[in-house]
């Protein structure tokens, strides 16, 4: 069953249909949200989903994709910290839903996701990367934050990087969804 699971989310013709309807999917999920949003959940939903874009921002902030091994600020501690911010500004946007059965499947929806597209990732960058991301790989867990490479630093904020990476954009996505659902919870019917 797992490996069936699996299978899905690596295949190629899915994969292209979900890419090339990523923006309306995810239009039509934020408008369903923000509609049946439960007010109860704005404060911890927007805590929890500021988290992850904080944590997205500093991953943009410290990444040369494609060019260079990122080993410094969250990269330094974890391989793939991009993912996890990426989960945390979802499952706080779906906390407006107020529904735990919700946040259980979409947990295990994104573990299946990232999973697979990590590991899709990493053989692309060994290719690119080489040896060093082999010891990179060798070194750093690959979800579970651990104990800091030594002589790369934690403290790291590249500008340059963030706004190449688009980070500014994805920021301003974030608020105007939390920005939205205040509205419809301030002006909305219901």
């Amino acid at each position: 069953m797992v490996e069936a699971i699996h299978r899905l989310f690596n295949n190629p013709t899915l994969r292209k249909v979900l890419v090339k309807s990523r923006v309306l999917l995810g239009l039509a999920a934020v408008a369903a949200i923000v509609w049946y949003m439960d007010p109860r959940w704005l404060l911890p939903g927007f805590l929890v989903s500021m988290f992850g874009e904080a944590i997205q921002l500093w991953c943009f902030a410290s990444l040369d994709k494609g060019r260079t091994l990122a080993c410094n600020g969250p990269y330094a501690m974890v391989r793939n910290p991009m993912y996890l911010g990426r989960y945390f500004i979802i499952l706080g946007g779906l906390m407006l839903l107020g529904n735990p059965w919700l946040l259980a499947a979409y947990t295990v929806l994104y573990y299946f996701y990232m999973v697979n597209r990590v590991q899709r990732e990493e053989e692309y960058l060994r290719g690119v990367l080489g040896a060093p991301y082999a010891e990179y790989l060798l070194r750093v867990n690959r979800f579970l934050p651990g104990a800091p490479l030594p002589g790369n630093p934690v403290a790291f904020w590249d500008w340059r990087l963030l706004k190449q990476n688009h980070g500014t954009t994805n920021l301003v996505a974030t608020l105007v969804f939390w920005i939205a659902a205040f509205l419809r919870f301030r002006y909305g019917a219901g």
